[in-house]
């Protein structure tokens, strides 16, 4: 009976679109949860803040309905507009940065004087104009990683060099990183552990990441010596109940939500700590919320579309035979992979919270369209698989299915561009 599930298993991973109907339906089902969980966990709060119970995931779902757009989008898009696209992006993502930290320390000077702000206002993470608000963390993630994969496959057999790839590589990501890690050291994170995973897949010689990773350890060290209330996060990690009505209020409030949960939950809606207990039950800790309600079942089958989400990713990676998409999905993978393990780690104590939403789930507008853009872009390289590719092609659809959902892939490689690019020194030798 084994036997045959696994070859049923088998048969069915197969197919030529595999990937891109795992990724779709992965993908799908984590935003429907997260749609339905923003409204469970903001119905209390909405309701009495604005008679409204439907206020906050009305706006939630206004940015859903974008992100879909721009998935629709990108999508389309076929590498080398995302290869022409990569610099002018990153330099557009460094400077919202300098423009965020700049303005933060001005709005601190002006409060303090007492003078009001303009019409442009900013915080600790988001830039303000009006009634809209975006984060400019989340874009640099997807900046740098269109940047990072073109100019490592333009290095080629470079790569091997310390000065061909430290210049102006590692001065331009480090630059990038230090702005976003001032207000953000959890995106800084991710941003990190995504540039790294690029280099090593790459086939960045490992002792060139060794002393990139010792760097980084030093940098991220000085950033949480920067801020109290890093180092706060770090005094009251391991033992939260000694900070229980100050550090470690956060972490107490959500393993009493878990814990209520058990196996099965509370059920849908049932929720007690979203009665104002637990802060930033809709973001950060949306995952203890889902404990609570859904219980550890619910849990594994969020950790199950994670992993699905994943394998899908590195899949696509392996399978593309150009070197910018496997690098590109690859570093994407990784990004979702990373965000989502800080993001849920924090939230059952494994390590320190640092405040970074769970993709496609928690409540935020920019994270949620910069993620599925960039799911978006890797389902147009799940669609350019060599065999995707050919399968699409023989179906020969209509023009109007090519205008309303997606082109045509490119044409497969021959066999000997197939072998050239395996070749690459992009592609790390095992």
């Amino acid at each position: 009976m084994r036997s045959g599930f696994t070859e049923m298993l088998r048969g069915l991973l197969d197919r030529p679109l595999a990937s891109y109907y795992l990724l779709l339906s992965s993908a799908g089902l984590l935003l429907t949860i997260g749609l339905v969980m923003v409204f469970s966990a903001t119905m209390v709060e909405s309701y009495e803040a604005t008679g409204n119970a439907f206020a906050v995931i009305l706006q939630q779902v206004i940015w859903a309905v974008v992100g879909l757009v721009c998935f629709w989008i990108a999508q389309r898009l076929p590498a080398r507009t995302y290869r022409a696209v990569s610099r002018p992006l990153l330099v557009v993502a460094i400077l919202l940065g300098l423009f965020l930290v700049v303005m933060s320390i001005k709005q601190k000077q002006d409060e303090a004087s007492g003078d009001a702000s303009g019409g442009i206002a900013t915080d600790q993470l988001w830039i303000h104009i009006g009634n809209v608000q975006f984060q400019p963390a989340e874009i640099a993630k997807f900046a740098l990683l269109l940047w990072a994969a073109d100019s490592l496959v333009r290095l080629g057999p470079r790569i091997a060099s310390w000065r061909d790839l430290a210049i102006p590589m590692f001065p331009i990501a480090g630059l990038l990183m230090i702005i976003i890690g001032y207000a953000d050291l959890g995106t800084m994170l991710i941003i990190l552990a995504m540039f790294v995973g690029l280099l090593w897949a790459s086939g960045v010689p490992l002792r060139i990441l060794g002393v990139l990773f010792a760097i980084a350890m030093v940098g991220s060290a000085l950033l949480i010596a920067f801020e109290g209330y890093r180092m706060e996060r770090i005094i009251s990690f391991s033992r939260p109940e000694d900070f229980a009505d100050t550090w470690g209020y956060q972490a107490i409030q959500g393993y009493y939500a878990i814990a209520d949960g058990g196996w099965f939950g509370l059920g849908l809606g049932e929720s007690r700590q979203k009665w104002e207990w637990l802060p930033n039950g809709h973001n950060d800790f949306i995952f203890a919320l889902i404990a609570e309600e859904l219980g550890v079942v619910g849990c594994l089958v969020i950790l199950a579309l994670f992993g699905v989400l994943v394998y899908t990713g590195f899949r696509i990676a392996r399978r593309s035979d150009d070197a910018f998409r496997s690098l590109v999905a690859a570093g994407v993978t990784i990004w979702i992979a990373g965000q989502a393990f800080i993001n849920i780690g924090g939230v059952l104590g494994l390590i320190p919270m640092t405040g970074v939403p769970l993709p496609f789930i928690s409540d935020g507008g920019t994270a949620l369209v910069v993620v599925l853009a960039a799911v978006g872009m890797l389902a147009g390289f799940a669609r350019a698989e060599p065999d995707a590719a050919q399968a699409l092609r023989a179906r020969n659809p209509s023009r109007l299915v090519r205008l309303l959902w997606a082109p045509l892939p490119p044409a497969p490689r021959s066999e000997s561009d197939s072998e050239t690019t395996k070749k690459s020194p992009t592609t790390r030798k095992k």
